[in-house]
């Protein structure tokens, strides 16, 4: 692997900020040096909600969202850069995932929408870009998703204790490390996302800091038993997921069936919503010694609690009790991405993704001159 400093820029399903991440690779190590956190404007947040809920737009809409998102992800990766001191020849490449926008990694036509324009980011920040991670692994029959087992087990695998590495965005994906076994891994079902939809309807709140707000009210058992008979969490992997799936129309619809329910008891139903569908692919899994959490979801005490108490004998801790920032992972994670698409090695795994075989992913942006990162 081409050795040097990468920058990693995510912008994940929660919409809560761009995370942006600076990381020294090499063939042995992944160490993360700084990172940096940049605001999304709730005009773009709502714009990028319109459409993953189905709302209509025009190609001039779509292609002025899209430039405001590259401008957004080259913003964000100049704050770190200023931040840190750094000149466009002190890193090798940016690794950005872009803003999914729609996942449909079924059917006729199977496809995986992204957006945020590359060119922008190479403009802005001097900097070669690696970005569209996802399609080639479509393209040979995969889902495009999740990418992130791949960097989870160079990362954290262990040769004798059986981990599995849970990270809880808006959705909530399982990795299977298991010594001497193939890596598994793929999307359980929504994360913070329903949480998230919820308490911003109901309070005008972007998430419910520390589950203060579920921990007051109690789990509505008939509608758990109805939001768990979705055909998602019943389905085989491999297998990926969405905000375009698990949106706020698709809670509407199961509340619909229990009206007048407080505000507080469907917080906390989400919560173990999560939970349950998170612990029920661990044991089908076949059990882990030790859960290891990331994402905003490893920061909610609640649904902390309730996977240990659904998982006896399970450690369940965060991948900063193992000194990987749990806050950072999935950013780190496309840094080593564009590690590997620079220097020509796969970034896929297809006992993950299902994809035929193994494969460089991504399109490479290259900076004014290639410099010579290619």
């Amino acid at each position: 692997m081409r050795a040097g400093r990468y920058i990693g820029v995510m912008s994940g399903t929660s919409l809560d900020g761009v995370d942006v991440v600076l990381a020294a690779i090499d063939d042995n190590m992944v160490a993360q040096q700084a990172s940096y956190s940049h605001p999304v404007p709730l005009q773009i947040k709502q714009d990028i909600l319109a459409i993953c809920q189905g709302q209509p737009l025009t190609l001039s809409q779509f292609g002025r969202l899209d430039t405001r998102l590259g401008r957004l992800f080259a913003d964000a990766v100049q704050g770190l850069m200023t931040q840190e001191k750094l000149h466009p020849r002190d890193v090798v490449a940016i690794g950005c995932h872009g803003q999914t926008v729609w996942h449909e990694p079924e059917g006729e036509a199977p496809h995986s929408l992204q957006i945020g324009d590359n060119n922008q980011i190479v403009a802005r920040t001097g900097v070669t870009v690696v970005g569209d991670f996802r399609r080639r692994d479509m393209a040979l029959g995969g889902q495009g998703a999740p990418l992130v087992p791949a960097f989870h087990h160079a990362l954290l695998s262990h040769p004798a204790e059986r981990r599995m590495v849970l990270n809880v965005g808006g959705i909530a994906n399982l990795s299977f490390l298991f010594p001497g076994q193939p890596v598994r891994g793929f999307d359980t079902g929504p994360g913070n996302m329903l949480l998230d939809a919820w308490i911003w309807r109901q309070k005008g709140q972007p998430y419910d800091k520390d589950a203060q707000w579920a921990c007051t009210g109690r789990v509505m058992l008939p509608l758990l038993q109805q939001m768990l008979s979705d055909p998602y969490f019943s389905a085989l992997a491999p297998k990926s997921t969405g905000r375009e799936y698990f949106n706020y129309g698709w809670l509407e619809r199961h509340l619909a069936a229990f009206p007048g329910l407080a505000g507080e008891d469907v917080q906390a139903t989400l919560v173990e919503l999560s939970a349950v569908t998170v612990s029920e692919q661990v044991l089908l899994g076949g059990g882990c010694d030790r859960l290891l959490v990331c994402g905003g979801g490893a920061r909610n005490p609640l649904l902390m609690a309730r996977l240990a108490g659904l998982l006896p004998g399970t450690e369940v801790a965060t991948t900063d009790d193992v000194g990987i920032s749990g806050d950072d992972m999935e950013a780190l994670a496309f840094a080593w991405l564009a590690a590997r698409t620079i220097s020509g090695l796969p970034g896929n795994l297809a006992s993950v993704t299902g994809a035929s075989r193994e494969t460089v992913l991504g399109a490479i942006f290259p900076a004014d001159g290639l410099r010579s990162a290619l």
